[in-house]
This record gives C-alpha cells, structure tokens and sequence, in this order.
C-alpha cells in the first residue's frame, strides 16, 4: 500500500491538468540529468468523481499556491489550461529543481496586456522574456500556447536546455525509453534510478529488511507508473530491473511484503490488498491495482491511506 504514496502525491502536485505527450516545446526544456517528470489529463479527473474528492482531501497548498497565481494573471485553470507536466532534475551546485510547463488554449496577448496593467516588468533572458507571479513563481512562454514557471533558477536551467546550452531529456535513453511507453495514459509517471530504489524500499516495509534489499537495489534501474478513473481507479507500477533473477526476487518479496500487510488489515484495507496483484514479465516486475468508486472512496478514510498519503 505504500505504492500509493508513490503515485498519490505526484498525481496531487499536477491534478489541474490534461496530459499527452509533451509537446515538442515543453519536452525541449526538460534536462537529461532527469529525477522524476509527471503528467495529469485533467479533464480524465473532472469526469471521476473518485479523482476530484481525492483532489479536495490532499490538495498540497502548492497546488493551491500556483492556481492562485494563474488567476492572478487572468488564466482560469479549469478552462485555459490543457496539459500541465512537472519535471525534477539535479541543476549542478543548484541541486535539484522542479519546472512546470502548462499548455492550453490561452490568450497569451491578453494575458501579456493584464501583466503590463498590473505592472508586471519582465526581464530579458537570452532571447527570452521571464515575468514574475504571484506566490514566488516566474514564468516564461515557450510558444503562444506553452508556459514555463517555476524559480527563477530552475526557469534559466530549462531555458538553457531549450537553447542547447544543457543537455536535454532525448539524450537520456533510459527516462526517454520508459516515457514513450506511459506517456498516452491519463495520468502517468518516470522515475530514476537512485528514486526508484529509495521509493521500493519505502514500498516494501518491513519486507525489505528481511530480504537483501542493499545488494537487491542496486539492480534497480528505474520506474514508471500509470494511474486512470474510467472505472474505478486503476494503477499500474512497472519497475525495471537489471535481469530476469532481479525481477523474480523482487516480485517475490512484495508479494511478502502485502501479505503481512493483510494480517492486520481493516475490511477497506484488506479489499486493498486483495486487489492487488504482483508479477514479474522478464526482467520488469508489475503491480496492479483495481477498485471500484466506493472501495476507493472507503478505502481513502482508513488510517492505512491516511499514514502512506502523509
């Protein structure tokens, strides 16, 4: 269950959105020395009533932060934005930062002429223009219909990278690889190596302890995630791994890992867990989850969801 945690914070920090795949703006400014890049379909969770409650129960303040900012601006985040990415990466002696890149079907010259009103001065950047936000964020438009906001330094490293001057997420194969493989889903996730084998440990519990979890990790290679409200709610966790032993070992102590969890399970818990399946295929081991609204919503006051989702 602590799977969740995984994907219910990232799928929080970027619920206001419609995800494809990035477009070729908003991919052109994520660097390579990529952590984690997160994309939400934001029209997928306004028609999932199980989304929006989830939304309005763990909503960070963030989230809350940046939608304020954008009204701030003149963009209703319910109608003018489309699609909203958030990308973490090492930027040098920086350490690491976060952008976000939103597009949508916005005005930009109206959004330009009510900064001016506002008295909103820009700052020449390259042959860029970055303005400041409300709650501490600047931004950036990459094309009429992109926009790039985050610290004013993780704004400069992604505008670097758009220019060439850093290097840029097609030239890591392994996160390119594993997003063409999740980035048409509703809601979908990459993540590195070094995250990936710190959120397994975290997954496993105290089944990591028991395994040789130390020599186990460093087989990690990387992670991605899918999660959809069609019906129900659906995730579905692929870990990549070095080889075929790797992933058998691994499936094996998750498996153990959710049956000591159903021993002391509340009945919204055990259904959880229960609907919860583990597998290996090669060298790449599988989780799935399935629950209908009710047992998702039933399962979202129990104090397993509350303690992973903290």
């Amino acid at each position: 269950m602590r799977l969740f945690k995984i994907c219910l914070a990232s799928l929080l920090l970027v619920s206001m959105a419609y995800a494809m795949p990035l477009n070729s703006s908003a991919r052109s400014c994520v660097p390579g020395d990529l952590l984690q890049l997160i994309s939400v379909d934001y029209r997928a969770l306004k028609d999932s009533p199980t989304a929006m409650a989830l939304k309005n129960q763990l909503m960070p303040d963030n989230i809350k932060q940046f939608e304020a900012a954008l009204k701030g601006i003149g963009l209703d985040p319910d109608k003018d934005i489309d699609t909203l990415a958030f990308a973490s990466f090492h930027a040098g002696k920086q350490g690491v930062k976060t952008i976000g890149v939103a597009a949508g079907p916005f005005n930009m010259k109206a959004v330009l002429k009510k900064m001016k009103l506002q008295k909103f001065v820009p700052k020449k950047y390259g042959q860029s223009e970055i303005y400041p936000m409300d709650g501490g964020f600047v931004m950036s438009f990459l094309d009429d219909s992109t926009l790039l906001f985050g610290d004013s330094t993780s704004i400069r490293v992604a505008l670097d990278t758009r220019d060439g001057q850093v290097l840029s997420l097609d030239t890591n194969g392994e996160m390119a690889d594993m997003m063409s493989s999740v980035d048409s889903a509703p809601v979908w996730s990459i993540l590195d190596q070094v995250g990936t084998q710190n959120a397994m440990r975290s997954a496993m519990g105290d089944a990591s302890k028991i395994a040789d979890y130390e020599t186990l990790k460093k087989r990690l290679l990387g992670s991605r995630y899918t999660m959809n409200f069609n019906s129900g709610v659906n995730f579905d966790l692929t870990v990549v791994t070095a080889d075929s032993m790797t992933a058998g070992t691994l499936s094996s102590v998750v498996k153990a890992g959710i049956l000591f969890k159903k021993m002391s399970a509340t009945p919204a818990e055990k259904i959880a867990v229960e609907n919860t399946t583990v597998d290996s295929d090669g060298s790449n081991v599988a989780v799935h989850f399935k629950a209908n609204d009710q047992q998702f919503q039933s399962l979202m006051h129990s104090e397993l969801f509350a303690a992973v989702t903290h």
